[in-house]
């Protein structure tokens, strides 16, 4: 009897201490402040972005495929549309068709900083055009939104930064610190002569930044169960990338005398432990502190467990490994993604072939992977080798830093109730070119997305709404002024 009374006084004060945590993680007050009021006029950005959806800037997979006279007449809408900020503004031709601008400031002592952004887009997927609702590539305004390829990724964010630098010069405003624009043409394909060739010029030049700002989340909402405001996902790492061949042998000869198991029966059984194995995860580093950052928010139940991850984190990763989007940020993904083996249907295979794709976790290199395979397959008849090079994960950039404040306040300046926290980009962005040269390297895009939004990246119907477009360029302008100061009285950067 005495063991039980002791056993249900433990569970009592378990139950007390979880409990206590919890009430000690209690969200704060809803802010009462309304959003910085910075007028922009919605339907010119939007006008704006549809012309320059018009043109077919499209990355295909072979770089000689790019089509010039589309990438040229982009060119020079921009330079027709945004005079002010061309005349203002340096501008350098670089690898091809990127462009590099330089708004030169005040104070050369202070280190200058990059936004970027990409105007090629991913071709249609071919037969899937009749699901458009409005076409492609007609950047037609309809329903409160613009619709076509590029509307999300990453035109938008191109012409945005144009029209808040505009509104900025047109105000009067000249910055303190240097502000280098990069608009790149081949992010869809890696961004070598894009997001490279600019890094290699800076460079060249001894130029180093303080601090980037490219694609990769957003103000998510509805994304995260349980979190009804805005959360603006402020990415600082993006993770690697790494491909490996699976490769089982066999001897060949007519299919109609097949041994018990041929290449690709061998092969299929690999697959199938790969798949079920994945690479290790872990709530550490920038998971935990995302999973801190939205504690405070969350319905009272999930903030017992998030309160006590003492307790409950392998409940939790076990939880979050089972929803793609978060089990992507927790661990290296694998990706089974393509098949080859036998010339002939009649003919048995002498060689099969499973390729793997591997986003890799800021923990993981692709030495990691390979040891994960061969402690998975336990085979020495099976083949691992890699494919290509390997990518690696970025560092990961500051979140005590200036820029991340100055990205963090723009962010609460435009959306005064977005719960801001620190993330990890799962693809990959031109920051990893560009954080070469940069002291930190952050992605973020200041648009509100939603679940219906998020099939139309790479996908049909890629659209932004107008009031998103209203609400990047004033996130735009609000960072530039926080960033780089002002000559002309505006006292309202760095606050």
């Amino acid at each position: 009897m005495r063991f039980f009374k002791i056993l249900g006084g433990g569970l009592l004060l378990l139950i007390a201490v979880l409990v206590g945590r919890a009430l000690l993680l209690s969200a704060p007050p809803t802010s009462s402040s309304q959003a910085i009021d910075i007028p922009v006029d919605g339907e010119a950005i939007a006008k704006h972005l549809s012309e320059s959806i018009r043109f077919e800037t499209i990355s295909k997979q072979a770089p000689e495929t790019l089509d010039p006279m589309m990438f040229e007449a982009f060119i020079d809408w921009a330079s027709l549309t945004y005079p002010e900020f061309h005349q203002t503004l340096e501008r350098e031709r670089v690898g091809t068709y990127s462009l590099l601008y330089i708004w030169t400031g005040s104070d050369p002592s202070l280190t200058p900083i990059l936004l970027t952004a990409h105007y090629d887009v991913v071709p249609v997927i071919p037969g899937s055009e009749g699901d458009w609702e409005h076409p492609p590539f007609e950047g037609t305004i309809a329903d409160g939104y613009v619709w076509g390829r590029g509307a999300l990724d990453d035109k938008s964010a191109v012409v945005t930064m144009y029209e808040a630098a505009t509104q900025l010069l047109l105000q009067g405003f000249a910055p303190t610190r240097t502000i280098y624009f990069a608009f790149d043409h081949d992010e869809e394909l890696g961004g070598h002569e894009g997001a490279g060739a600019v890094t290699e010029l800076l460079r060249s030049r001894g130029i180093e930044l303080e601090w980037t700002l490219d694609e990769g989340s957003f103000f998510m909402q509805g994304l995260i169960p349980g979190i009804e405001a805005p959360v603006a996902s402020i990415n600082v790492a993006e993770k690697g990338y790494v491909t490996f061949e699976i490769v089982a042998t066999g001897k060949g000869g007519h299919s109609s005398i097949p041994p018990p198991h041929t290449a690709v029966g061998k092969l299929a059984t690999v697959i199938v432990k790969v798949e079920a194995h994945p690479m290790p995860g872990g709530i550490e580093g920038l998971m935990a502190d995302g999973l801190d950052a939205i504690a405070p928010h969350t319905p009272f139940t999930f903030r017992i467990v998030l309160a006590n991850r003492w307790l409950f984190d392998p409940l939790l990763e076990m939880a979050l490994s089972g929803a793609g989007p978060v089990n992507a940020m927790l661990r290296t993904t694998t990706a089974a993604t393509m098949l080859s083996a036998s010339v002939k249907e009649n003919v048995l295979p002498i060689e099969a072939i499973a390729t793997f794709n591997f986003r890799l976790h800021p923990r993981d290199t692709a030495e990691d992977v390979a040891t994960h395979l061969k402690e998975v397959i336990q085979d020495d008849e099976i083949e691992i080798r890699q494919r290509g090079n390997e990518s690696s994960a970025s560092s990961v950039s500051s979140t005590q830093s200036e820029g991340f404040r100055d990205i963090a306040a723009a962010a609460r300046d435009v959306v005064t109730s977005a719960i801001v926290l620190p993330g990890i980009t799962v693809g990959g962005t031109d920051s990893r070119h560009f954080s070469e040269i940069a002291e930190d390297a952050y992605r973020f895009n200041p648009m509100i997305v939603t679940l219906d939004d998020v099939a139309g990246f790479h996908g049909t119907n890629e659209r932004i709404s107008i009031d998103n477009l209203e609400l990047a360029t004033r996130f735009y302008l609000r960072l530039i002024e926080r960033s780089a100061g002002s000559d002309v009285g505006n006292d309202s950067g760095n606050e």
